[in-house]
């Protein structure tokens, strides 16, 4: 099993100081951000290959068909433009050859549930042509209800099977993260297991809050060990990546250096733990 760490879990951080990190801590993998990204891919990718650090997922600069509510990551408002984007984004993220690209279905904002399905069941059909002249995997992530009205509707595995089924997308998979998963029976997810694209860990705090910082694998609700324990004895041995969404004084306050280590002990815990 890879170890792998998102970009976004050290917000402050350049993409150097990032794989630089990354690759100190032990870990295998890194989850692209590309609005973290400088413009030269080239460099990019020579940098990862020096680091000996594979791309698990990567997350487009627009990275939803609607428009998010969430501040820093809105993007434009026309969703032709967004798909316009994702589908530029994912052309360009080719080259990195990640596990796979995501993409959200975004909120529904004013529109009926009608229209919002309608408007992204037509963008993923778009963005899997896309996605698979360009060789890459698609992979469609639901999100926790508590973010429903500002990062997508879209929020249970059967949510997401329903509309790839509605646009006849066998081809593709679903993105997992236990923190946005954690109502979910592992059951559930283990019954989507040769859908899986890839696998976003962290956990809600006890309390359940979906508002604030995310924290690491085994600092929470448990949600992290149940999940990769009942995929990995159902035969996946995919790539664990940790991703942290925090306010500016708790995880993101961390250096690079520390972050990641801290980041990379919690998966590999993880990983001994669920241990077939």
């Amino acid at each position: 099993m890879k170890l792998s760490l998102s970009t976004v879990s050290t917000v402050n951080a350049s993409f150097a100081e990032d794989v630089e990190a990354y690759a100190a801590a032990g870990f295998d993998a890194i989850g692209l951000w590309e609005i973290k990204l400088p413009a030269d891919d080239e460099a990019n990718l020579v940098l990862l290959r020096e680091h000996g650090l594979e791309v698990s997922n990567c997350v487009p600069t627009v990275p939803s068909f609607l428009q998010l509510g969430v501040p820093g990551l809105e993007g434009p408002p026309d969703p032709d433009e967004r798909l316009e984007a994702i589908c530029a984004s994912i052309g360009r993220l080719a080259r990195y050859e990640p596990d796979c690209v995501l993409v959200l279905s975004g909120p529904a904002g004013d529109r009926s549930d009608d229209e919002a399905r309608a408007l992204v069941r037509a963008g993923l059909q778009r963005v899997a042509l896309v996605a698979r002249e360009a060789g890459v995997t698609l992979g469609f992530e639901p999100v926790h209800p508590g973010q429903r009205d500002h990062a997508g509707f879209v929020c249970t595995l059967a949510d997401a099977l329903a509309l790839l089924d509605e646009a006849g997308l066998d081809d593709v998979g679903i993105m997992a993260d236990t923190y946005h998963l954690a109502g979910e029976s592992s059951a559930a997810l283990v019954g989507i297991v040769e859908r899986l694209s890839g696998l976003h860990v962290a956990e809600l705090p006890p309390t359940g809050d979906a508002s604030g910082t995310r924290l690491l694998p085994g600092a929470g609700d448990g949600s992290s060990l149940d999940a990769v324990r009942a995929l990995r004895e159902a035969g996946w041995d995919g790539t664990l990546d940790v991703e942290i969404f925090s306010t500016p004084d708790d995880f993101w306050a961390l250096p690079a250096d520390e972050a990641a280590r801290r980041a990379y002990a919690a998966a590999d815990q993880l990983a001994a733990q669920t241990v077939p």
